[in-house]
Order: C-alpha cells, then structure tokens, then sequence
C-alpha cells in the first residue's frame, strides 16, 4: 500500500534545457494540472502512482518571472476609474473604453 506523501514531499520540477526546445513539468499541484490539462490541452507523460504527473511542452510557453509592476498614486487611481468604467460599460452591454479613449 503507498504511503502518503507529505506536503513537503510534494514538489513541482521545472526542466528545461538551452540546447533543447522542449521543457518538462513535473508536479503534484492539482492546479498546476488542471491548468496543464484543461487550459492547454497537454497529456500527462507518466503518471507516478502517488499524485505526481509529468508533462512535456514547448519552452516557449515558460514566462521568466518578472517584477511586479510600480505604479504611483495617480497611476493607480486613473487605471482604477478605468476599470471601474469598464464593469459599468459591460454591464450595459457597451463596448469597453480602451487606453486611447481614455486619453481623449
């Protein structure tokens, strides 16, 4: 009978190579794999027994991390009446204001 493994024990493994186009996810996160598996449609490789899967995909599709964005009071404040102005519109059912209109 398989043991249950503990949180820790767990893990997602990123692999990918530089001379390779094709990188490697292994994990145990059920969101990591309903992401893997509905949204982008990829079939587990192998399937370890214990709730951890593989799966294989193009590197391309790996974003590096980046730093979330900074943005300052008015900065924050116009981007928050902009999408406020969005719900409203959407509601409604009318197209919604894009970053050139805004401007106007």
């Amino acid at each position: 009978m398989p043991r249950k493994l503990t949180n820790y024990e767990q893990e997602t493994i990123i692999n990918f190579t530089k001379g390779e186009d094709i990188a490697y996810i292994f994990t145990y996160e059920k969101t990591w794999q309903k992401h893997l598996e509905g949204r982008l449609g990829l079939k587990p490789l192998y399937d370890n027994g214990f709730g951890g899967r593989e799966y294989e995909l193009p590197k391309k599709m790996i974003k590096p991390p980046r730093a979330p964005r900074k943005l300052s009071d008015s900065a924050k404040k116009k981007l928050a009446e902009r999408l406020h102005q969005n719900r409203v519109l959407s509601a409604q059912n009318l197209v919604p204001v894009g970053k050139a209109a805004a401007r106007k």
